[in-house]
């Protein structure tokens, strides 16, 4: 009991003080964020929602009137249209005021004021309008609540809308007879026409007594034209299977600190990364959005940023689409070891490699072994471990005279300069021969290919220091490829690889003028540029290098700022590129800074990790709620007992209980099993 009075003091303190740091959001206690319109401002935004067969980006906002403004752009990644390519599905936007085609009577509602927008993995939206009674204009004659959320299986997405009679007396609503339908020419499709049609769930003629309400749903549908009549939807279950959903992922992987700022971001954080996985022909695959990436994977946003992340959510959907993602990049294994395509394209049938070797390879070796172990299964382990050998002899391979590996460009495909060499693909392949090793005798691996790799890593760590260790602009850290003499952002990548070297200089550099802003990492000093994925692995680095005396503040910002600011509640791909699109693989990122950084967790095995838990000065405990990587369901708890930490991993169903002491920054190994 007196735990729990203290959380919810704890929490109505953090709320507090956050409501008084001027932010447009706030957090409400159950964990939705939400906007409380004043009189006469106007702001806009836009948020991504996906379920398994559509996405939809809303862009909303309110008027200087207080009257609502919503713009549905709706993305139907399986109904491709031609030719075959990454961005080339059906999508429809449509821009309809359904709230004041109801009527009261023969008359409209008038004077829109939205009181406040709520943001919880739906939107939620509550209005009133004035109407005229009797030759008068009343005032808050009407409340409307709009519910906005896709489905979580169909291609369908749904808006309730639910009006209230709060006067004194009868109000009739008119519903009309809602149609609008989009149909594409036959031509277009790969799979023929498409139809995009919306309808209202009732119409006619309702009267309303005092304080009673009405509802009904406008249903946003797509199909191909040959399939025929869709079937019902249920809107009950809809609306039950995305709460449900919502629960889930809120319920796992739960994190607990003094900072709710932080508690929150994360739990939004698992929605966007695992709501955007689609149901393809090819098999479930998780897909980056913003309109544009869908029903595809790709070294990058998959199999290094996002896969690694689904064991600890426990996701079954997440896990599947990892392992899809996986085995279809197998498929282009070759024996002359050619190239992997980066991005697996139009459900599976076609690849895309515009900006040729990116380090995909690496991006993939490094994915693998990491999910592979922290997945805890053996049977995938042994599936997957033919890409993974596979990926680091294609890396080995492309070692230069100097021990680092060439490719061609790397994930930000020649937007800036990457060399022949670059940081970010040898960093990758050293953590993938760390982790092949720790997979590699889970699976019985003949040991002298172990210890082969044991040694490249070795050596590789050394090459990395010689060819990439460098005095730039001053600081003692990296040079991004040789020749580079501008700081850029992805020096902080050794960092997230256990490389701690040149730590120090590395973060300095980070956290300077040249390359910190407001928004977090420029891409390159001097530019106005910036990527999130960058700020996500650096703030992920500097946390695990154990410098949470600056990295935490840091943190704390960012997140409040995508959370509770201007454009939320998400983690970004970029800006000026894409206006800030919601990208879904961010998401993972941000949620690796805890799991990796703030509590250090690196899978050593099918059951085993090391923890090395960076509690904050000034945090008397944290701890991570229903962990479900390594086959297991448990709890990580550190407190802070004097000097030391006290840390406590429990697993009840399993009879698990660990009480470790640890010494600030020192690792613990531990075992489930």
């Amino acid at each position: 009991m007196k735990r729990l009075v203290l959380f919810y003091l704890g929490l109505c303190l953090s709320l507090s003080a956050i409501a008084g740091q001027g932010h447009r959001w706030t957090i409400a206690p159950d964990g939705a964020i939400v906007w409380k319109v004043a009189q006469g401002t106007s702001h806009e935004d836009h948020i991504e929602m996906s379920g398994q067969m559509i996405s939809v980006v809303l862009r909303y906002g309110v008027t200087a009137l207080g009257q609502w403004k919503l713009d549905r752009s709706l993305v139907l990644p399986m109904l491709r249209m031609k030719p075959n390519k990454t961005q080339n599905h059906l999508q429809q936007r449509i821009d309809v005021d359904i709230a004041t085609a109801v009527t009261p009577g023969q008359q409209m509602l008038l004077d829109e004021r939205v009181e406040e927008v709520r943001l919880d993995g739906r939107m939620r939206v509550e209005s009133t309008f004035s109407c005229m009674y009797r030759r008068k204009r009343v005032p808050r004659s009407v409340g409307l609540t709009r519910l906005c959320y896709p489905s979580a299986t169909k291609a369908c997405y749904l808006e309730e809308y639910i009006y209230r009679n709060l006067t004194d007396h009868d109000i009739e609503l008119r519903v009309p007879q809602l149609r609008l339908c989009y149909d594409t020419p036959e031509k277009q499709g790969v799979y023929g026409g498409y139809r995009v049609d919306v309808a209202l769930s009732r119409h006619g003629s309702f009267t309303l007594a005092p304080h009673d309400s009405l509802s009904f749903c406008a249903l946003f549908r797509a199909r191909r034209i040959a399939d025929g009549q869709p079937a019902d939807i249920d809107i009950v279950a809809e609306r039950q299977a995305r709460a449900d959903l919502l629960r889930q992922w809120h319920d796992n992987l739960v994190l607990e600190t003094p900072d709710t700022v932080l508690n929150t971001m994360f739990a939004f954080a698992k929605i966007r990364a695992a709501e955007s996985i689609y149901r393809t022909k090819g098999g479930l695959m998780h897909g980056p959005g913003g309109e544009a990436y869908y029903a595809a994977i790709w070294a990058n946003d998959q199999a290094e940023y996002i896969n690694p992340f689904f064991p600890f959510l426990g996701y079954d959907i997440g896990n599947q689409s990892a392992l899809n993602a996986f085995l279809h990049f197998a498929r282009y294994m070759n024996a002359d070891y050619k190239a992997l395509p980066s991005s697996i394209i139009a459900e599976g049938t076609g690849v895309w490699h515009g900006a040729k070797d990116r380090g995909d390879a690496a991006m993939i070796a490094y994915g693998a072994a990491r999910y592979a172990l922290a997945r805890g299964d053996a049977a995938e382990a042994k599936r997957l471990w033919p890409l993974v050998s596979w990926c680091l002899e294609y890396c080995r391979r492309q070692l230069t005279s100097d021990g680092v590996v060439a490719s061609n460009s790397d994930e930000l495909e020649n937007r800036f300069p990457a060399g022949n060499a670059n940081l970010c693909t040898s960093s990758l392949y050293y953590d993938a021969l760390r982790s092949a090793v720790m997979l590699g005798r889970e699976l019985r691996v003949r040991p002298d290919s172990l210890e082969a790799y044991q040694r490249q890593a070795q050596a590789l760590e050394t090459a990395i220091e010689h060819y990439f260790g460098y005095t730039i602009e001053g600081y003692h850290s990296y040079r991004y490829y040789a020749g580079n003499e501008v700081l850029r952002s992805w020096i902080c990548i050794p960092l997230t690889m256990g490389i701690y070297t040149r730590a120090k200089g590395t973060i300095d550099a980070l956290l300077s003028p040249r390359l910190w802003t407001g928004n977090g990492l420029l891409t390159q000093a001097g530019t106005d540029t910036y990527w999130d994925r960058a700020t996500l692995y650096a703030l992920r680095g500097i946390l695990a290098a154990g410098e949470t005396k600056r990295g935490l503040p840091l943190l704390h910002d960012y997140s409040a700022t995508r959370l509770l600011g201007e454009h939320v509640p998400y983690a970004i791909e970029a800006w000026p590129e894409g206006d800030q699109r919601h990208l879904s693989a961010e998401s993972g990122l941000y949620c690796r800074i805890m799991t990796e950084g703030l509590f250090g967790i690196r899978p050593t095995g099918l059951a085993t990790f090391d923890l090395t838990p960076r509690l904050p000065e000034g945090w008397s405990h944290m701890a991570l709620r229903h962990v479900r990587a390594f086959g297991h369901d448990f709890d990580i708890e550190v407190r802070r007992k004097r000097a030391l930490l006290v840390v406590t991993i429990d697993d009840a169903a399993a009879g698990i209980h660990l009480r470790r002491i640890a010494k600030e920054g020192h690792s613990l190994h531990i075992r489930l099993s």
